[in-house]
Parts: C-alpha cells; structure tokens; sequence
C-alpha cells in the first residue's frame, strides 16, 4: 500500500501543483509574519537596550492620552544636580526632547518622515550609548546650530550649512545645520534634529530650567535596582516615574508594539484566508481526484486492502502534499520577510537582514498549518474513498457525488443558517454594542458556514437563472456549458465558495464602509457650520503661532480653537473613566450646530461646567447638575458640574468617549501647555470664502503641517481614513482571488481528464475546437458569477446588520455601494474567462482518437 501510494502521489503530482500553491501561500504569510515581527522585535530589542541608560526619571503620567494633546510633560532641570548627589549614581544628566515638532527647509517643504514616524528635537548630549555618532561638522552651540540625522540629509538633499526653520509648541526659530549624525543601530524612521542642550530647553520646551527626563548612570558595583530605590528615597515616589535600564526598555517596546502588532495580525490575516480559502480547493481537488480513481481504488479493494488501508493512503497522499507544500512556503516566508525588510529600509529603516530571527516557533508553525489544513481537507475524500466497492472497478462510475441526495446537507444547512440567522436578527435588535458586535460575529461565521454546506443546493435554481440565457446565445455550446455546471453539483459548490468567502468579506466591508461614509457627510452636514477648518493632516496638535497667524490673516473673522487633553471622570454609578475631553472657545454655536437634550452650549461652556453625551449620561446616572470629579494629567483634580447633555447622531469630532467637553478656560486652568487640534475658522462680514481661502493658504504656506479644509475637503478627509480599512479588505479580496481562480483552473483541469472520452465523442461528431475552448470559458464564468452572487448576497446581509451594529454608535445612515457589487460581478465574470484559459487550449488540443479509447 505504501508503494501504491508513493506511485499514485508522483503520477498526479501534476494535478495536486494547484492545491499546494494554495497551502504555500498560506504557509507563506504565516511564517513571513513571524519572521519578519520577530526580527523587528529583536532589532527594537537591541537598540532599545543599549540606548537606555542605566536608570531614567521621568514626571508621571497618570492617564495616557488616546488622543494627542500637545503637552510635553516636563521635569526641574536642576533634579539632576541632585540626583547626582544621591549615593550609587556615577552621572546624571537632564533630556530635554520634544516629538511634536514639524522642520522644514529653505522651501518651506517639511523635511520629516512622510510614512508617519515623528520628528524629533532634542538635546545634544552624546555617551557611550548615544544611538547616534557625529560623523561629520562639529557639535552644535548656540541657538541656530544644529545637527541632523544622516537619513534625513540624504532623504532631502540637505547639507552642512543648509538652513532650517523648526516649529515647536514655543514658537518657529532658524537653525543652520552644522554637522551630521549616522545611527550606529537601527533608525526607527524618525528624523532627529539635535540642539545645545540650552537651546532645547528654550526653544522646544519653553523654559530654561525645564527638561523631560533624567538620565543616571550608575557608579561601580551599584545594581541597576539598587540605584532606582536609592534614587526614589531621594526624590519620593509621588511624583516621578522610576524606570531601570531593562523596564525602560521594555516601555519603549510596548509603545512600539501596536504599530508590531498591526503588521503581524494584518499578515496573519492574509494567511487566514489563505487557509480558508485552500481548504475549499483542496477539498474539491481530492474528491475529483478519488472520483477518477474509482476503477483504481475498487481494484485495490478487491485485491484485498481494507477500508482503512485505503482511507490511510489518501491521507497519506495528503500529509505528502502538505509536507512538500509547507517546505516550500517556508523558503516563500523567509522570501516574503526580507522582502519586508527591505521594504521598511526604502521608508527609512535601517534593519539589517543579516540579522533576521526564525525562532523555533516559525517552522513548527509553518508546518502545523500546511500539513494540518492538507490533512483536515482531505479527510472527508478519503472516507468517501474508503467507501468505494470492490465492484466499482467493474463499472464505470465516480464516486463524486452525482446523484447522491443532498438531504444531509439541507438539513445541517438549514440548522446552522437559522442559527446563523437568529444571531443577526439579534445583533440587529441588540440595545448594546458589545452584545450586538458579538452577535454580529456569531452569525458571520454561522451563515458562512451554513452557505458552504447548503451550497450544493442552490447550485440548481441558481446557475439554471444565472445561465438561462446561454443556449439562446450561444446555441448547444451554450445548453451544454451550463449543463456541466449542473452536473456535479458538489463539485461546483465547492469551487465557487473559494471565490465565495473573498466577496462575501468584501461586500460586506463595503456596505459598512459606505454607510460610515454616509453616516460622516450626513453628521458633518448637520454638525459643521464653519467656513473652514484648520487642521493637522495626522489630527495631531500645532503651537499656538499658527493660531495667531490665522487670526491675523486678512478676511478672518471668528476663529474658534479646539483642544483635547486626558482625563478620568469619576461617575455617580462608582466608574472611573478614562477618556479624552475637549474644550472650545464660547462662540462654538456660531461654527458647530450641537443637539442639546438639555442646557445649551452657554451653560456648556461656563467656568466649572461641563457638557456629556445623553447615553453616556444615562449609562451612568448622571444628570444637569451632577457634580462631577474629573481629574487631568499631572494628578490635578477639580469637581465640574453638568451643565448640559448633548444628543448628537454620532460622533461628531468634538469628543470621544462620554462626549466630555468644556471651556477652553477650564482646561487651561487645569491642563496648561496644550496645543490646538483645529481651527474653525469664518470669513469676516464683505470676505468671501474664496478670498479668505486664498489668504489663508497663503498665511499657512510656511506650515506645512497643517491644511485648510471647507466642508468638502473634510469629508475628503473622513473618507480617506476610512478607505484605509477598504484597502486591507480590497488587498485581502485580491488574495482570495488567486486562490479562487486557482480553485477554478483546478477545478476545470481535472474535469477536462474526467470527461476526455466524452470530448473527443464530441469532437468526432463535428464539435470544432473553438466551440470546445467557449463550452468550457462559458462553464468557468458562469460557476464564478454563482460563487460572486452568494458572495454578495451574504456580504450585503452582513454589511447591513454591521451598520446596525455602527447606529448604535450614531452612524445611522446605510448606503450600499452598488456600482461596487456589479463591477465584482462582471470582474467574477472575468475572472472565469481567465480561470477557463489553460484548461479550454488543453481540451481542444485533445487527439480525438486517443480521447474516444480512453478509460
């Protein structure tokens, strides 16, 4: 058996190429994901350990800030005189940095990193572990030297002696860079611009005796934990944040782990629909092999071998498949990951893949999911295998399902679909978020499922309407096309659910995205009132120099600044909340028109008041004239007293969670030092929009953090952010089409060596070889358009009870994109042709009289 088995994998390795390339691809993404997060983990690892010093003191931060406030928490310089009178400290020195800034060049074009990765101003202070050496020019002093980093200066075609202008929280100030700095590590994609440590005080944090933190190194024979107690007995354990070489290491880490993880579990979701996606083709591709093997199996039977000897040979056909696919997807991921590498290195990284990690984790992974999803995929074929009578190798029959009733799979269909379904009736008639979102989840995977069992089902009433036209045009070509298609109704099911689950995914995210798009315009139609918007293009706060040079801008009229700061309520149900509030200047009613359920924006905005959403308010006993502890960053605390309850649509962009906002002269007093996050800005009386358009893109010129934005460019804005998301679904469609067309080209392959009789009968009775290669193009088409149509169908029902689950949150509009839908379903209908190619040039290439005598 074991040879027969051997024989039989090398005689159809031709056949099972199609397969294995969709377990490559999947064992590709997997162990590419692995490999290239374990190498930037270590890569962060190392330069983060080295660079760290031996004990860092930093002011505490007690609510961390999901939206950016543009305060740098900030420390008395002169700490680190007496940190280095504290016994056990070798030298400490203070830091003085700011990651906000924004540096551009002679043309007033910015010369930071355009893939996200901050700007950096800080003081030149280099040690033994300074990441960074001077390699060229001389250090900086004074207030206009500086020195920048060398990937910087090559990025932007800057030289010694170059001017810059560098725009922090203070105000704008000119440098001329004398000197430049290579990484002696890794270069995260930041753009580092170094200043005497004076001048950054000054200039970056605006004050001279002001730093961020302070660097300690111990003296010999004092532990690192033994400085950080000795250290914090000095200075007290209130105030400031104590963090050892390892933990501060370990910070650094974590806040660079989300952009890590992102990376990750977007690759690991290729891979996942990769598998999902194989499983269906490998499936198909193995019950049409068994089915061509039915004389051979039945032989074997009657020779002697048992069920079990047989089922194990095709598992073993299967585990032999997997084994050499995982091999090879292994080498594609190491492939895949220095291909990552070097694709972070054209943004600005500098990783060496010399150094990249495959951990022991990487091949067991690769190989527990090629053979793991092989070996699962082909059990049912084998017992269906298992199953074939000695008698079958006396006749001339396949075991592929023709003729056999489909009852077991209608009633476990049905059973799971109306399970499937009551999860989405429920996730539409769900009052929470978390219960209606976990529904929602329950009934994706249900129906999924449930349509991929029953699918042979509606492969009948479907395709008979989907191809119901071919006979008409395309005459007996045409009837038999669609006649095939009908044949095997297992066999066209499973084919069309690879391409099924890709567009079911997309449809869905598509609706969803639509009806968030929708559900934007329609609250930034109703909500804004300005004529324009001044604004980061990342969201990220600007200094209030930008501020005073819109407001002198001539043909502005009312300005009104927006600002965000943390904090912690403390709500009359006994919940501390953590959320970010906003505070306005009081003329907000003349750029935003807010919903009030109660108070208005006056009593909103009053000294000691405060506004909250009406929900949030409910969920947690709160009403006009609550009194409310709120608490800010730096541990300063006041009690704020409701003065009105918003009943907004959705969220509207002027508050998070709990829709907290204020007066900006309430979160001066207690959160100073912050920065705008917009500008709403209105022309003066006799300004026209355009003119004040002009004017301030003219004022804006040398700032080129910030844009004007009127209401069109604002949803411009919104709907990019969003297309984000469509974009990873678009690139995921992309994937699980190749598996599908893959899936299809198998699929009619195999189905051409099946019927090589029957084509050269009808060949021979006058079918010409045009006509043969359309039969089978018409056949691959119209099984893709059945695979996008119950894609689509099931798509479109998800997006809908997702934009249920989105009007919980306010996104009250739904919008179905259907231009998108028809333009998947002509592309499906391509996507047949494509599949159909190869396999329609080898049938009609058939010798008729070798067709005719083959068994």
């Amino acid at each position: 058996m074991l040879k027969a088995t051997l024989r039989s994998f090398l005689a159809h390795k031709g056949r099972l190429v199609l397969s294995a390339l969709a377990v490559v691809l999947s064992v590709a993404f997997v162990s590419g994901s692995l490999i290239f997060s374990d190498t930037l983990s270590r890569t962060f690892d190392r330069l983060f350990a080295s660079s760290a010093p031996d004990l860092t003191v930093s002011p505490k931060e007690d609510l961390k800030e999901a939206v950016p406030s543009g305060t740098t928490a900030t420390l008395p310089a002169a700490l680190a005189d007496r940190v280095a009178r504290v016994d056990g400290v070798g030298a400490a020195r203070f830091d003085a940095e700011a990651d906000g800034i924004t540096v551009v060049d002679s043309r007033n074009k910015s010369v930071g990193s355009t893939t996200g990765a901050p700007t950096i101003g800080t003081d030149w202070n280099p040690t033994s572990r300074s990441p960074v050496k001077l390699t060229s020019g001389h250090a900086p002093h004074g207030a206009d030297e500086a020195l920048l980093d060398s990937e910087t200066a090559d990025r932007k075609n800057l030289r010694i002696g170059d001017p810059l202008t560098v725009i922090a929280a203070p105000g704008s100030f000119k440098v001329r860079i004398v000197g430049i700095v290579t990484f002696t590590t890794t270069n995260p994609g930041a753009s580092l611009v170094y200043l005497d440590p004076p001048t950054a005080q000054t200039k970056l944090l605006g004050s001279a005796s002001a730093a961020t933190s302070i660097s300690v190194d111990a003296a010999d024979g004092v532990s690192n934990d033994q400085l950080k107690q000795r250290v914090a007995a000095a200075l007290g354990t209130g105030t400031y944040e104590y963090r050892t070489a390892a933990e501060q290491a370990k910070s650094d880490i974590d806040q660079l782990g989300g952009f890590l993880d992102v990376i990750k579990y977007v690759m690991l979701g290729f891979a996942g629909i990769a598998v999902l996606v194989g499983v269906f083709l490998i499936v198909n591709t193995f019950s049409m092999l068994i089915a061509q093997r039915t004389r051979e199996l039945g032989l074997l039977r009657a020779l002697g071998a048992d069920r079990r000897q047989v089922r194990r040979s095709v598992l073993t056909e299967a585990t032999l498949l997997g084994l050499v696919a995982s091999t090879v997807g292994l080498g594609a991921g190491i492939g895949l990951a220095v291909g990552l590498i070097a694709l972070m290195n054209a943004f600005g990284m500098n990783i060496d893949t010399g150094e990249m990690v495959v951990g022991w984790g990487t091949p067991v992974a690769a190989y527990v999911v090629g053979v793991g999803v092989t070996f699962v995929a082909a059990y049912l074929p084998a017992r269906r295998a298992a199953g074939v009578s000695p008698m079958a190798a006396l006749a001339d029959a396949e075991i592929a399902g023709i003729g056999r009733p489909l009852k077991v799979r209608g009633i476990v269909g049905g059973l799971v679909g109306a399970a499937g379904a009551a999860a989405l009736v429920g996730c539409v008639l769900a009052s929470r978020t978390a219960t209606a979102a976990s529904l929602l989840g329950l009934g994706v995977v249900l129906t999924l499922l449930a349509t991929v069992i029953a699918g042979p089902l509606l492969v009948r009433p479907v395709i008979r309407v989907l191809g119901g036209a071919f006979p008409a045009l395309f005459g007996p070509v045409g009837r038999m096309s669609q006649r095939n298609a009908l044949r095997n109704p297992r066999r066209t099911g499973a084919t069309a659910a690879a391409l099924m689950v890709g567009l079911a995914l997309v449809g869905g995210m598509s609706v969803a995205s639509a009806s968030m798009s929708k559900s934007f315009d329609d609250q930034i139609d109703k909500t804004l009132g300005a004529d324009f918007v001044v604004q980061n293009g990342n969201f990220l706060p600007f200094p209030q120099e930008i501020t005073d040079a819109v407001r002198r801008t001539e043909g502005a009229g009312l300005v009104v600044r927006s600002r965000f700061a943390p904090v912690a309520v403390t709500l009359p149900d006994g919940k501390r909340v953590e959320t970010t509030a906003a505070g306005y200047d009081p003329q907000l009613d003349e750029v935003a028109h807010i919903t009030y359920a109660r108070g208005d924006t006056a009593a909103a905005l009053a000294p000691g008041h405060l506004a909250m959403d009406l929900d949030f308010a409910r969920d947690h006993d709160v009403k006009v004239g609550s009194a409310i502890p709120v608490e800010f960053q730096g541990g300063r605390r006041t009690e704020l007293t409701v003065g009105a309850l918003t009943d907004q649509d959705s969220a509207d962009g002027f508050g998070t969670q709990g829709g907290i906002y204020f007066g900006l002269g309430t979160l001066e007093r207690f959160a100073p030092g912050g920065q705008e996050s917009a500008l709403y800005v209105n022309a003066a009386s006799g300004t026209s929009a355009d003119r004040l358009r002009t004017a301030l893109e003219r004022t804006l010129d040398r700032y080129p953090q910030v844009q004007v934005r009127d209401l069109a460019d604002y949803k411009d804005l919104v709907h990019d952010q969003i297309a984000v998301l469509l974009y990873l679904v678009y690139a995921l469609l992309g994937l699980a089409i190749v598996i599908a067309v893959l899936g299809v080209v198998n699929t009619l392959a195999l189905s051409v060596v099946e019927r090589t009789r029957e084509i050269g009968l009808l060949r021979a009775i006058g079918l010409a070889r045009r006509q043969l290669r359309r039969m089978i193009r018409l056949e691959s088409v119209v099984i893709a358009v059945f695979g996008a149509v119950l894609g689509l169908a099931l798509g479109l029902v998800w997006g809908v009870c997702t934009q249920q689950v989105l009007a919980l949150q306010g996104m009250n509009a739904l919008a179905i994109p259907w231009g998108t839908l028809v333009a998947v379903v002509v592309g499906s209908a391509v996507v047949g042709v494509v599949a159909a190619l190869l396999p329609a040039l080898r049938a009609s290439r058939m010798n008729v009289l070798a067709a005719i005598a083959h068994e």
